[in-house]
């Protein structure tokens, strides 16, 4: 592995823009995983990187060392970094010292909604993105639609918020989802605070699509109407409402019960 030391280096500072600049990623096309899971996860369920960089402290790490070697025997470049260089380009506080560059996948988004899905309108937090796909994942659905405003999905923060979801997950985005709702083959259900109709009385033993939205504004009306059905999360207490991605888990995982 070669070893940069220069920031001056074109490699190293094509690393920073993609590091620190969303413009950066999307004109290159890549994006980074930062950190063993997400690295580990990419490997398992995609396969090799583009480029494996990994701080100087990590060369010999336990945790690490496999995954490096996977890549080596993969003919995969690989760059080794001073720790400092490498800190900034990791937002992982007292991680592992390893990072890939991969190219960012593009869906095609298919031509009709036929299978269980989950659609996010104008979602903003990374946290919550990421926890939703996470959800997503763990309860079985493969498709997550994401309309234009919705932050994007392949963004460091909302990878590691992923948790290694989006290798599993196949993600659309840019999507527009009045068009897919307009032809869906399967129910959409939004949750509304003034639905009358709980989850729980709901039928969701079959396939459907969960629609979510912006977490202060919710879904847009205009989505909403166009909904199956509008349901609503039962709760006590003084609170009006859940957080979004919370919503998602309960209503994911009562379809899971369900199913």
């Amino acid at each position: 592995m070669k070893l940069i030391t220069s920031s001056a280096n074109p490699l190293y500072k094509e690393l920073k823009h993609l590091a620190t600049s969303g413009q950066a990623r999307r004109k290159a096309g890549r994006t980074l995983l930062d950190g063993i899971h997400l690295c580990e996860a990419y490997l398992q369920h995609v396969g090799l990187p583009a480029l494996c960089v990994v701080s100087q402290s990590a060369l010999e790490h336990h945790e690490a060392a496999p995954l490096i070697a996977q890549c080596q025997a993969g003919a995969v470049t690989g760059i080794v970094l001073p720790d400092a260089q490498y800190q900034a380009l990791s937002q992982v506080e007292h991680g592992v010292g390893l990072l890939f560059v991969i190219q960012t996948p593009h869906a095609v988004v298919p031509t009709a909604l036929t299978q269980s899905a989950v659609l996010l309108d104008n979602l903003q937090d990374p946290g919550n993105f990421g926890s939703i796909l996470r959800s997503a994942a763990a309860a079985g659905i493969k498709q997550i639609y994401c309309s234009e405003g919705t932050a994007s999905a392949w963004s460091p923060k909302v990878l590691r918020a992923g948790m290694g979801a989006h290798f599993i997950l196949e993600i659309f985005e840019g999507v527009d989802l009045a068009a897919l709702m307009s032809n869906a083959q399967v129910p959409v259900l939004a949750t509304s605070s003034y639905a009358t109709q709980s989850i729980y009385q709901a039928d969701l033993s079959a396939a459907l699509a969960w629609l979510f939205g912006h977490e202060g504004l919710g879904v847009a009306e205009d989505l909403l109407q166009l909904a199956s059905q509008q349901v609503v999360i039962p709760h006590r207490g003084q609170m009006e409402s859940l957080n979004v991605a919370a919503a998602a888990a309960v209503c994911l995982f009562e379809q899971l019960r369900q199913s």
